[in-house]
């Protein structure tokens, strides 16, 4: 299960579970839906806490590179919640598909103080 919210150009996305395909791709319909980058000046903060996460299936894995791939220019700041070395890593690894500041954090307090700083 996915849960999605927004405040201005902070979007928080928070799994819980396993994550699966249907939720990415709620993920993805949410962010791309008409106007929203618009409304944010073209470029999003994203906070994706994970620490609840139970697992995910092989195919968000895949999907997550295409959207990566497709849409690195549309975040200015990404902070990854999780106590995961693996997903850690992997999100290590998302940094050659984005050309946003990607950081990775096991508070989410402190993800979130990161990402509001950026307009200081």
């Amino acid at each position: 299960m996915i849960t999605i919210d927004q405040t201005r150009n902070l979007v928080t996305a928070a799994v819980l579970g396993e994550f699966t395909l249907d939720d990415f791709r709620e993920f993805e319909e949410y962010v791309l839906a008409e106007g929203r980058l618009d409304s944010a000046g073209g470029r999003l903060d994203l906070l994706f806490d994970l620490t609840e996460m139970a697992g995910f299936t092989v195919d968000v894995a895949v999907e997550e590179i295409k959207f990566s791939r497709t849409h690195g220019g549309d975040f200015n700041r990404i902070a990854v919640v999780t106590d995961s070395q693996w997903v850690a890593w992997s999100a290590w690894l998302e940094q050659l598909f984005v050309s946003a500041d990607l950081r990775v954090f096991t508070d989410a307090a402190e993800a979130r103080a990161w990402l509001t700083s950026a307009g200081e």
